[in-house]
């Protein structure tokens, strides 16, 4: 079998930090697109799961294809109610059924993701009611015998489902670390039991301009717990002053020139335009999600940056390149940064071809900005071998994503 091929090269640009312009976006927990992202990779666990238990290994399936269409709301100052729930729509393929000597084995698939989907709301949503709010429709299929016989080989390392590609980068910004860390905050248990007002959908944008910094948060404030707009008035400002706070730590380092931060900025009081929600998400009334639309598998946005449109959430991690390589393209990126010392900025590709074994890629391809002069030769020699041990590793990728102590969106 042929090697992979490892071509290291340097860019001649600035790093992301040192551009004048950068953007940086994401998505929190309770925004459509990242719930149907934890709704598609619920799914692919609890099926992951179950084939490990009662076959032994997992089996073929791909669960990246959901959709949410957003539901109907009605809402005012100290209440509301949701008038047409939310669907939840997960598709795609998986192994259904298996033969057996003694005939078919029918998989409860559908009962499976309908309760885990059910147990992802139940622990992340205090007033998302997953039996009365939410409507989950499950349309899986068998996948082509020829995918499944890929997938499901003996070999022992698998095979690649897919010719694809994923990427990972080192390190994070400035920019990118704060708008990461603002929507983890806001929606952190701390907070909430200090602002319960504040709901789960949190959407945080971030604008870098030359040294001055810009944040708009978009929090979906509870209806229910909000009485009047002075008391929303007052919930927006200790939501900006958490945000302050936290630039004031993330960026203590650095010499900025100011930061600005803006909640709910399309509120217009005088023409009574506020974002209220029954729920704490705009799937009630306001927005829709599509799987892979959201944060990529670093948890951000960020179109300053090289990024793989493969969408992780819901792909069979036993061998899925999309999802594996994506992740293990961070994992190479990140020790090179760290071990080596010796760059600003490193980019990671790795390439699949469908078929062969997935630790061994067509082509593994290592970018590095440096604004001084580095051993060009030491560097690549070093970073080469950084990623050869991660690829012999790739497997524990797997248990990783199992036990959900990696982040994937």
């Amino acid at each position: 079998m042929q090697r992979s091929k490892i071509v290291v090269e340097r860019l001649n640009r600035l790093p992301v930090k040192d551009q004048y312009v950068e953007l940086v976006e994401r998505k929190g927990l309770g925004h459509p697109d990242y719930i149907i992202d934890a709704a598609c990779e619920c799914a692919s666990i609890v099926l992951s799961r179950y084939y490990l238990e009662n076959f032994g290994q997992i089996l073929h399936h791909n669960l990246d294809k959901g959709l949410l269409v957003g539901g109907h709301s009605e809402v005012w100052f100290g209440g509301g109610v949701v008038e047409e729930p939310i669907d939840i729509i997960i598709a795609g393929r998986a192994t259904t059924k298996i033969s057996t000597p003694s005939g078919y084995v029918e998989v409860p698939y559908r009962e499976l993701i309908e309760e885990a989907v059910k147990h992802f709301i139940k622990e992340n949503f205090r007033f998302l009611d997953p039996e009365e709010h939410v409507r989950i429709d499950v349309k899986v299929r068998m996948g082509s015998a020829d995918l499944r016989r890929t997938v499901d080989s003996s070999d022992e390392v698998p095979r690649a489902n897919d010719t694809s590609y994923g990427v990972g980068y080192a390190p994070l910004t400035p920019l990118e670390k704060l708008v990461y860390e603002v929507e983890r905050r806001i929606n952190s248990r701390g907070f909430k039991g200090r602002v319960p007002e504040s709901g789960e959908d949190c959407k945080v944008m971030g604008l870098r301009v030359g040294k001055r910094y810009l944040i708009t948060v978009a929090d979906s404030i509870l209806a229910p717990l909000t009485p009047d707009p002075g008391h929303y008035e007052a919930v927006k400002e200790e939501i900006r002053e958490e945000v302050l706070r936290i630039a004031d730590e993330t960026l203590r380092e650095e010499k900025h020139e100011g930061v600005e931060v803006y909640v709910n900025a399309a509120d217009r009081p005088d023409e009574g335009i506020f974002y209220l929600t029954v729920t704490g998400t705009s799937a009630e009334s306001g927005d829709d999600g599509n799987t892979g639309r959201g944060n990529r598998a670093n948890g951000l946005i960020t179109p300053n940056r090289q990024m793989s449109l493969e969408a992780t959430a819901g792909k069979n991690v036993r061998s899925h390149v999309g999802k594996l390589y994506n992740l293990v393209a961070r994992s190479i990126a990140e020790r090179i940064h760290e071990e080596t010392g010796k760059v600003d900025e490193v980019y990671v590709r790795i390439l699949s071809q469908i078929g062969r074994p997935i630790n061994r890629p067509l082509v593994i391809s290592i970018q590095y900005t440096s604004l001084e002069n580095i051993d060009e030769r030491a560097f690549a020699y070093e970073a080469a071998e950084i990623a050869k041990e991660q690829m012999k590793e790739i497997r524990e990728v797997e248990k990783l994503v199992l036990e959900q102590k990696v982040m994937l969106f």
